[in-house]
């Protein structure tokens, strides 16, 4: 019997209703796919029977990687490693459809890390079909002037097209967790900031964020040194907090930062 390991941040899903709800959110026939965090196999049953063109799961746990490989044998290609240091781009040369039920303590650095990492040449998923506290999801949608808007969300925002699809309670999973998860839809945007760092992004949401609830006037001068034209330019009052400066200003902050500095 397999037991879900509390360190990895193991739930694994068990309600049918919700596999079937993820699975066909999306055509993946003739498609390649990726799973991540597997677990025992449910979602994985699930979608094999959609007819993916190519199938690859990433799976750290030694033990359900065995598991898998006698439940599925060749109709799967498994990554037995840690999502955090694979190397997406070279998975497929195909677009990935990806799929995960991502371990909560690392759910998003996943995403922040798969968002700094895009390449814009050769972008390496399609779509991203993910699930998530819902504390967390719910930060990933915030607009601004919400109590949730945030570093996540202007960072998630930036180069994807969010959408939630249904929050799922805890009796979902095995074991239960004492929260609800939410599951997302993310589709990588056309046009979006195009930035020579995108870690800069990062920088000025962490500046800005470091005290949430104190007016921008400090933050600003410490990246802006007080710069007028920029105040005028971008019609800011260091009268606001964080939260009440939209994605496209941070966008925009983010590019007068790096102007500044070239």
């Amino acid at each position: 019997m397999i037991r879900a390991k509390k360190s990895l941040g193991q739930n694994f899903l068990i309600n049918e209703n919700i596999i079937k709800i993820i699975t066909n959110i999306i055509d993946v026939e003739n498609k390649s796919i990726l799973e991540v965090g597997p677990g025992t196999g449910n979602l994985t049953e699930y979608l094999l029977k959609k007819k993916p063109k190519k199938f690859f799961v990433v799976e750290k746990d030694n033990h359900l990687v065995s598991l898998l490989n006698k439940k599925f044998r060749d109709n799967i290609s498994i990554i037995n490693d840690d999502i955090l240091n694979l190397d997406e781009q070279h998975i497929c040369d195909d677009k990935l459809i990806v799929f995960g039920n991502l371990p909560y303590n690392i759910s998003t650095e996943i995403l922040c890390k798969w968002i700094l990492n895009l390449n814009e040449e050769k972008k390496w998923f399609s779509n991203l079909i993910l699930m998530f506290q819902k504390e967390v999801a719910d930060r990933i949608i915030s607009k601004f002037n919400s109590s949730k808007y945030g570093r996540l969300s202007i960072l998630a925002n930036w180069k994807l097209s969010i959408k939630k699809i249904i929050d799922i309670e805890p009796n979902c999973f095995s074991p239960v967790p004492k929260v609800n998860s939410s599951l997302l839809v993310f589709e990588q945007k056309k046009k979006f900031f195009k930035f020579k760092n995108p870690h800069n992004l990062e920088k000025i949401t962490r500046v800005f964020f470091n005290h949430r609830r104190k007016m921008i006037k400090k933050p600003f001068n410490l990246l802006f040194q007080n710069n007028e034209n920029i105040l005028n330019r971008l019609n800011i009052s260091l009268n606001l907090r964080p939260q009440n400066l939209d994605f496209e200003t941070y966008y925009k902050l983010t590019d007068e930062y790096e102007r500044l500095r070239s």
